[in-house]
């Protein structure tokens, strides 16, 4: 291994070694210590320090990373006091996630790491997002994202690496490619003979870097690190390298052949740069020893931390107050002023009007910038707020809620639209396991709203048509809106957009066109989980929301004899179980009208509230309205026949006979 110092001086060079020598000290400690079943699980790194410490070394501390599994050396890299990372993979409370994640599943802002996720790629789509607000701020920072070999074969991967190539963005796409994705080899993995290749295709500059010599990433880095300020562009990083221990311990590496891993063992990174420091007598045995000594010391004395450390006790309260970042709503009351406009307008008029309130808000989805969308909402939002602001993006849903959540890290509001509701399917990953379980797993916000024209009623057919608000009703984290009238969208999307946490806005497209009301001119909120009570009465509670409230209310005023309670949900998470009891109580009978089909439908989860809270005021059984349980189709009959308006009527006056 032949090692360039190029201008670096000695003390340069001792400081990287003692930043490789550091993280290898600790996985000495840590494999004995999992041995001795102190730690439940190890993720090594062994044989990778120099692209972890040569990337942290080239980075600013302000400048975020983002690494994974084997990236000990960001770590230490950032000085994070070692007593913490011991009670971090100890699942102690002085660690990052309150023992609610485990080793390197977690980030911190203090240090300007943001820590992956099991799915991996997700990972890369934040790190545009944090490189995007980055750019708009032009503060000329750069961010780094490690992956695997094994995730470049994910979808996120190759969307990530699209929407920054196209936007353009600064960011280091570091692949530490260790020759095994668990215990399947590279030549399973792809057929290309570099990854770097891959960057081509995306115009994008890349680079094939031996990532055992701690030199060559230092200085390679360090010119492009000058190059991306002065010429904001992504570049794609091959790195070199293997892996010297299992995929983790339990693991092992019998499916490794002796013969690579005698040849890689002779390119330690850690060992071959103590040679030639020694040989160029810039280290002497007397002074590595002495590095050697102060660093076990530092390892045992954060250990004696850690282990002191009580073990974390269950509390209730304690876990399910931090699902959610608390937000204190913050009521903004509107003039008498008001104008007669649709539902789609309302929208429209909050996007503008909350994008002028918050000047660090961005708008992205597919065709929104010149062309408007294909709903229209956002023309002319171009003209107002710049593309920088309001942004077309690739079809890449995933990449694009990721970003979303980079973005929100980097101090910006971000609101996705989801062409169709349909769509967000190939973002899923991201909404569920990102959004909805960063503030509960490291107290970190996801400020991102993402809108969701849902619904059938238009012909549209099974992909164009879905109201598929109980995939999010039933994650953790996510809160979920679907108004069904032009007054409460405005006030409701714009107290979603206000809102820290991740936001689900669902907007029926056939209520866009066909519902108008009186709409205050000026800017306004209402407070989620507050359903609006539209109609009274004491016969029954029915309970809906979105565009079924609107065949409820038909349905009551053909039959003018029945007294109702009509239960305008608004916010599906969290629900205002409150409002529902009270009426249930009152009228003894209820009924629940989705448009969703009915098996595990929201009405399901309501039914089973009221039959556990309010059974003893009930005179009849709860009954659920709700479509077929089978695809919405397109042909008019067949969609009819699949949507519940035609059953509603007949079953509401069943159960008043009951």
């Amino acid at each position: 291994m032949t090692f360039d110092r190029k201008n670096l001086t000695d003390n340069q060079l001792l400081d990287l070694y003692k930043k490789l020598l550091k993280p290898r000290l600790i996985e000495e400690k840590m494999l004995i210590l999992i041995r001795q079943g102190k730690v439940s699980k190890w993720f090594s790194g062994i044989g990778q320090e120099a692209i972890s410490v040569g990337v942290t070394a080239v980075l600013e501390a302000d400048e975020y990373i983002l690494p994974m599994h084997r990236n000990l050396g960001v770590f230490t890299g950032r000085n994070i006091p070692l007593y913490r990372l011991f009670s971090q993979w100890q699942g102690k409370a002085n660690g990052f996630t309150k023992g609610r994640d485990r080793s390197f599943h977690f980030g911190t802002q203090q240090y300007k790491i943001i820590g992956m996720i099991s799915h991996l790629g997700p990972q890369l789509g934040v790190a545009d997002g944090i490189a995007l607000a980055n750019k708009l701020k032009k503060n000329g920072k750069i961010t780094a994202v490690f992956t695997g070999e094994g995730a470049t074969s994910e979808g996120d991967f190759h969307e990530a690496l699209n929407i920054a190539s196209v936007w353009e963005l600064p960011v280091m796409f570091i692949i530490e490619n260790n020759g095994y994705g668990l215990s399947t080899p590279t030549n399973e993995q792809y057929r290309c003979e570099n990854l770097a290749d891959k960057g081509v295709g995306y115009g994008m500059e890349s680079h094939i870097v031996d990532g055992n010599n701690i030199l060559e990433v230092f200085n390679l880095l360090s010119e492009l690190k000058a190059s991306m300020i002065e010429r904001p562009r992504p570049v794609l990083l091959e790195f070199k390298t293997f892996r010297m221990r299992g995929h983790e311990e339990a693991s092992g590496t019998k499916y490794v052949p002796q013969e690579l891993m005698d040849i890689w063992a002779i390119k330690d990174p850690v060992d071959n740069f103590r040679k030639f420091l020694m040989e160029s007598g810039i280290l002497s045995e007397a002074f590595d020893l002495d590095l050697k000594t102060e660093i076990k010391k530092e390892i045992d004395e954060g250990l004696a931390i850690a282990n002191a450390e009580p073990k974390i006790e269950a509390n209730y309260s304690g876990e399910l107050d931090d699902v959610y970042k608390p937000y204190q709503h913050e009521e903004f009351k509107h003039s008498e002023k008001k104008e007669n406009i649709r539902f789609i307008d309302a929208i429209s008029n909050s996007l503008r009007e909350s994008m002028e309130r918050h000047p660090e808000s961005v708008i992205m989805g597919q065709d929104i910038a010149d062309y408007g969308g294909a709903f229209k909402i956002t023309e002319g939002f171009v003209e107002k707020f710049g593309k920088e602001r309001v942004r077309n993006t690739p079809i890449c849903e995933s990449a694009v809620v990721s970003a979303g959540m980079g973005l929100s890290i980097n101090g910006y509001k971000a609101i996705v639209e989801m062409q169709f509701a349909d769509f967000v399917s190939s973002g899923f990953n991201p909404i569920v396991n990102l959004l909805a379980k960063s503030h509960y797993r490291w107290l970190e916000k996801a400020d991102v709203v993402v809108r969701m024209p849902c619904g059938g009623g238009t012909q549209a057919g099974p992909f164009h048509s879905q109201t598929n608000e109980a995939w999010f009703t039933k994650t953790p984290g996510l809160k979920v809106v679907y108004p069904a009238f032009p007054y409460d969208a405005k006030g409701l999307l714009n107290t979603s957009i206000n809102d820290p946490n991740p936001v689900l806005f669902f907007e029926h497209k056939q209520l866009y066109r066909s519902v108008q009301q009186e709409v205050p001119t000026d800017y306004y909120t209402i407070p989620l989980g507050k359903a609006a009570l539209l109609k009274e009465g004491n016969q029954v509670t029915i309970i809906s929301f979105g565009a079924a409230v609107h065949w409820a209310l038909d349905t009551l005023s053909k039959n003018p004899g029945i007294s109702a309670d009509l239960l305008d949900l608004r916010t599906l998470q969290p629900l205002d179980t409150e409002a529902i009891f009270a009426s249930v109580k009152k009228t003894a009978r209820v009924i629940i009208y989705q448009e969703d089909s009915m098996f595990g439908g929201l009405a399901s989860d309501i039914s089973a509230m009221i039959m556990e809270n309010c059974f003893q005021y009930l005179d009849a059984p709860v009954k659920r309205v709700a479509s077929l349980d089978s695809p919405i189709p397109f042909t008019k009959a067949l969609e009819d026949q699949y949507l519940p308006k035609g059953r509603f009527e007949n079953d509401l006056k069943e159960l008043l006979k009951y």
